[in-house]
């Protein structure tokens, strides 16, 4: 099964159905390609986890061929790769050498299985690793509004949110592009206008 696009809290949802759907259609499990995935956050890594967990209940695999470099340092950063070492023929011959570092990981866990704890608390532990990723660029770019406009730490979130949500920018893309602005180029238009917006709606009067 090949995947491309983005996977997050807002495709989670598609990316679960259709695993679940080749799940059950195949006999022995599905082994992924995922080159074309340009982005994969906790929400998507969860999919994954949450799907393989049924793979394991029916007596079948989930397993990754193939991955994009995003997804390659999301698997890295939260040791999750071993669960995901594919056993079957690589496509096109391709295949990354985690799934060679991960081999006796992955049959040591295989064999002695994973219980409904231990797969939560991973689940739980990949949130926090990538909440730790993302957390000192959003709390930079707070910083920067805290400073640029005089805003509390509480209305910059704020602002954050808002801007993120009404542009459809990930948080943590838009705390980036916000940080960066300080000594590179200024942030895109509809970015600027959005913030100038959120913060005069914060500074009006109740």
């Amino acid at each position: 099964m090949t995947v491309s696009g983005e996977i997050d809290i807002d495709t989670e949802q598609i990316m679960q159905q259709a695993l679940r759907l080749a799940l059950a259609r195949s006999p022995a499990g599905v082994d992924l390609d995922l080159t074309g995935v340009g982005f994969c956050d906790c929400s998507g890594l969860n999919v994954l986890l949450r799907v393989r967990r049924l793979a394991l209940a029916d007596g079948k695999t989930l397993g990754v061929r193939a991955l994009s470099p995003w997804v390659e340092r999301l698997f890295a950063l939260t040791h999750t790769s071993s669960l995901f070492a594919s056993t079957r023929a690589p496509v096109n011959g391709f295949a990354h050498d985690w799934h060679e570092h991960s081999a006796a990981a992955h049959d040591l866990m295989e064999g002695n299985g994973v219980s409904d704890e231990a797969e939560e608390l991973r689940v739980e532990v990949v949130q926090l690793k990538r909440a730790m990723l993302t957390r000192p660029v959003i709390d930079l770019a707070r910083g920067v509004l805290m400073a640029s406009f005089g805003l509390s730490p509480e209305e910059a979130w704020s602002v954050l949110v808002d801007v993120s949500q009404h542009t459809n920018t990930k948080l943590h893309q838009l705390a980036e592009d916000l940080v960066g602005s300080v000594n590179g180029p200024p942030l895109p238009d509809h970015l600027h206008q959005r913030i100038t917006t959120a913060i005069a709606e914060i500074s009006r009067p109740a």
